[in-house]
């Protein structure tokens, strides 16, 4: 490891722009997107903004770390999907839940009710062509401008990262999993 001198100038000059709602994207095959989007929701939380999350591929009745604990904190959470694509029984009515969730989700953000809306996992009705890409470029570009959107999954289409103002690819470098290692319990889920 190098051992470097901390900075004593700031690196940056402050910026000049207008303070806008913004399309945040996480993405890449690392962990952690997710767990940033849910990060955000907790600092928007915080400061009284309102905050809807909405999970593509888990089920309405999840249980997970974050469902218990966003619940306690009051921030709405919803699953619309049916889990992952190689435990369904039906992948047409996966696609079915995946489009009827994303009308609700759509109906959020241009409602402009909250200041953050989390579309976890939206990447993969996406990729998979259950969700029309067209629809959520137009749902990002027309949303109301005080609006932030967070969008995560693998293999985000790059007509959304040009259109977002932020985006960050998570690297995979190591993973327990890859070594054998069970998903654990308040890690994963």
């Amino acid at each position: 490891m190098q051992i470097e001198t901390p900075p004593s100038v700031k690196p940056y000059e402050k910026a000049e722009g207008e303070r806008r709602g913004l399309v945040i994207v996480n993405t890449g095959d690392g962990k952690g997107k997710s767990t940033a989007a849910f990060g955000l929701a907790l600092r928007a939380h915080g400061r009284g903004k309102a905050v809807k999350i909405w999970q593509f591929m888990k089920v309405p009745t999840a249980r997970f770390g974050e469902h218990r604990m966003f619940e306690q904190l009051g921030i709405p959470i919803e699953g619309l999907g049916d889990g992952f694509s190689w435990k369904s029984q039906d992948l047409e009515h996966s696609g079915q839940l995946a489009r009827d969730g994303w009308a609700r989700a759509k109906a959020s953000i241009l409602s402009g009710e909250h200041f953050l809306v989390v579309l976890d996992e939206i990447t993969y009705p996406l990729i998979y062509g259950w969700l029309p890409l067209d629809d959520v470029l137009a749902t990002l570009h027309d949303r109301p401008k005080e609006v932030h959107v967070v969008l995560t999954g693998r293999r985000c289409p790059p007509e959304i990262v040009e259109l977002a103002d932020t985006v960050t690819e998570m690297t995979l470098v190591k993973h327990a999993f890859k070594a054998g290692i069970p998903a654990q319990r308040g890690i994963e889920d």
